[in-house]
């Protein structure tokens, strides 16, 4: 079995924060708890990635999951494409689409590292936590790159080797979420700049700090959420800037 082979398998079984509903997979309240999680969790996206600024522009997502955020994008008025490696995630995509009454995407079974489409078909590239899960995070980049049309731009989010969180889960002794993916990579920003070199211009954000987390229980749970959380967040951003777990990356082609 070939590396896509098992990143596809697992993640046709791993669909995100599946734990954070109790509605029937595919229903509309499965969709809206999902689309709540996740952006209290990501509190910060909304204020990075402006979901209303692309109306009129061709947006393709890799790797768009369940079609959370392809359907915010839809609502701002891109015309959008999303592809996923999970048949799963892709059909419930489609389902998510047509629950909340949105125009049918194009949403395709795909592997991000070989898109099935030709050189400069879009005017923008989103993956917001795709490459560090790819067998090959490099190649998937320089497809990116390649399907953009000249200053088109592009959205990437990567996991930060050198942050609060991946500090943390050392030191209690908890395992990240999917922890167990047949791939599972960090990076520093110097390392994403060397990822993002076929790029004109490459803007890092480290962003996602401390938020109380439904994910775990215990003292573990309790002693993050009543206590770090807190404290982390009294600390003047500035000095713990650097650490957010997740390096967006805003890339010019």
């Amino acid at each position: 079995m070939t590396s896509i082979d098992r990143i596809r398998r697992y993640w046709d079984t791993h669909i995100h924060d599946l734990k954070m509903t109790t509605h029937a997979v595919g229903t509309r309240e499965f969709f809206d708890d999902l689309d709540a999680y996740r952006f209290d969790k990501l509190h910060y996206l909304p204020t990075v990635v402006d979901f209303a600024g692309y109306g009129g522009r061709a947006l393709l997502e890799v790797g768009c999951g369940i079609g959370t955020d392809l359907v915010r994008f839809a609502r701002g008025g891109a015309m959008v494409t999303g592809v996923d490696l999970s048949a799963t995630a892709v059909e419930l995509a489609r389902k998510n689409f047509e629950l909340h009454g949105l125009q049918p995407a194009e949403l395709r079974v795909a592997d991000g590292e070989s898109l099935p489409y030709v050189d400069e078909s879009f005017d923008v590239a989103y993956a917001h936590g795709v490459a560090q899960y790819a067998a090959d995070a490099r190649q998937l980049i320089r497809e990116c790159h390649r399907v953009l049309r000249p200053g088109g731009e592009a959205i990437f989010m990567v996991y930060n080797r050198i942050s609060w969180l991946n500090a943390l889960s050392k030191v209690m002794r908890v395992d990240l979420e999917h922890e167990d993916a047949p791939v599972l990579n960090k990076y520093s920003a110097r390392e994403v700049q060397e990822l993002l070199t076929d790029f004109s211009s490459v803007r890092i954000v480290p962003e996602r700090f401390p938020v109380r987390s439904r994910l775990h229980g215990g003292w573990k749970g309790a002693l993050f959420n009543g206590v770090f959380v807190g404290t982390f967040n009294l600390l003047p951003r500035a000095i713990v800037r650097r650490f957010g777990w997740h390096l967006m990356a805003f890339c010019r082609k």
